[in-house]
């Protein structure tokens, strides 16, 4: 996963920005980001604070390190079936 420039609280202070009257395009051209950035972290960041937005993302890479795990698990379990089988 590709790590964002930006740290959970630049991205706060960014999309606070609107409630002090400055246009969303003025703020991602001073920010260098799209529009659709901007839109994307309104919608999954809108609301929380700093600290809850570190909660989910530390949720969100246990939830891949136990999806990762359950595969590596589950490709084990195969090959262990398999060399038990007679030929």
């Amino acid at each position: 996963m590709k790590k964002s420039k930006f740290s959970d609280s630049q991205i706060m202070a960014i999309l606070k920005q609107p409630d002090e009257g400055i246009p969303v395009p003025d703020i991602c051209r001073e920010h260098n980001i799209g529009n659709s950035t901007f839109y994307k972290w309104r919608f999954k960041y809108g609301g929380m604070d700093t600290s809850l937005m570190a909660r989910m993302k530390e949720l969100e890479e246990n939830r891949r390190l136990k999806k990762m795990y359950v595969d590596e698990k589950l490709k084990a379990e195969i090959v262990h079936e398999a060399m038990q089988k007679k030929w």
